[in-house]
């Protein structure tokens, strides 16, 4: 299993040493993994003078798998465009052509009331929220800033999807419905959009429902995305897949992560066709927390569980990485953003620790 680790900025460091403990532990069990170090975004930067450096592209192009920390901080904002640190995720995702966006939102029972939901509406979520990650109107060209004939200056953007794109997002999306269809029942996928004022939802909404019936075991839903992002607080229990857009899908999925109680919690997997993925927790860098040791780092370590279930087909590592995160939170162990009254706070390494003690 050949790993590029790429920490990036912020809490990355700290929060990826914490998931390399885990592989270490594994490593030491007889899994043969091979690590090596990059930087990618603002380390990008500071390393190379570039967020996405030609030696991390021919390292993440050779790896089978890539753990990511985050990218993103303070110093980086008054950088050109093509510098910022968020235009090395970005191209590292369209590099290595990673598409399908797999974002879970669980509720672990030890963590419902750390929801900002009443526990009635919380308790047993499991949702998968599947995001399109290398179109829409993050890559659509032309976009810019220019000057019109008046002198006012205008922004633009353009949102543009292919069919091929949509295509192969979404029987990615049917496929996930069937595999979860055994534990929840009757397979099911709500693909969200804004049909009813944007072309490029219209032509979306037209080809998921081609690609859906392909899928007759699938019941195939279609939500606009306002109406999602309500029905997502109001009634979350109602979605089993969610499957939608490169913008929408950034959205819905952060405002899904405070269902779980933290978004230090959401671990995610982006796969190219061939199950290739580069692996990192939902949430940012945030910069203010770095260097605190106050970092959940159990996404990141979850994000290590997807790593061996979709990448290296290794289910029964992805359980035990997740039972020893259950085991972890059982024991009333908790990082600040979900720690409780009567609960043992812990920092960052401590909890890295408990994991890889809970693997044992």
């Amino acid at each position: 299993m050949k790993i590029a680790v790429l920490p990036g900025d912020g809490i990355g460091p700290e929060i990826v040493a914490q998931a390399v403990k885990v592989l270490e532990a594994l490593r030491g069990d007889g899994l043969k993994i091979e690590m090596e170090y990059a930087h990618l975004g603002g380390a990008g930067y500071d390393a190379a003078g570039d967020p996405f450096p030609p030696a991390t592209e021919k390292l993440a192009l050779a790896a089978d798998a890539v753990l990511l920390g985050a990218v993103g901080g303070y110093q980086y904002d008054t950088l050109p465009r093509p510098m910022r640190p968020e235009q090395g995720l970005l191209r590292i995702r369209k590099g290595l052509g990673l598409f399908a966006n797999l974002r879970p939102a669980l509720v672990y029972p030890e963590l419902v009331h750390a929801s900002s939901l009443k526990p009635e509406l919380v308790s047993g979520l499991d949702i998968m929220i599947l995001r399109e990650l290398t179109g829409d109107i993050y890559f659509g060209q032309p976009r810019g800033i220019r000057t019109m004939d008046n002198g006012e200056r205008q922004g633009f953007d353009t949102m543009l999807y292919s069919e091929s794109e949509i295509r192969r997002v979404a029987h990615v999306g049917f496929q996930i419905a069937l595999k979860r269809a055994g534990k929840n029942g009757q397979g099911k996928l709500c693909s969200v959009d804004k049909a009813n004022v944007l072309d490029t939802s219209m032509f979306w909404r037209e080809i998921v429902t081609e690609v859906a019936k392909e899928y007759p075991a699938v019941a195939l839903s279609h939500m606009y995305v306002d109406n999602a992002a309500m029905q997502l607080v109001r009634a979350p229990k109602q979605f089993d897949v969610i499957l939608t857009g490169n913008i929408f899908g950034d959205i819905l999925s952060d405002e899904a992560s405070m269902l779980t109680g933290s978004i230090g919690m959401l671990p995610s997997a982006s796969l190219d066709a061939h199950n290739k993925g580069l692996y990192e927790p939902c949430h940012g860098s945030a910069p203010d927390i770095a260097g605190k040791d106050i970092a959940n780092p159990l996404a990141t370590i979850l994000s290590v569980a997807m790593m061996m279930r979709y990448t290296f087909a290794r289910v029964d590592i992805a359980q035990r990485i997740e039972t020893a995160v259950r085991k972890t939170l059982q024991q009333g162990l908790r990082t600040a953003d979900i720690a409780e009254a009567g609960m043992q706070k812990i920092g960052c390494a401590a909890m890295g620790d408990a994991v890889v003690k809970a693997l044992s």
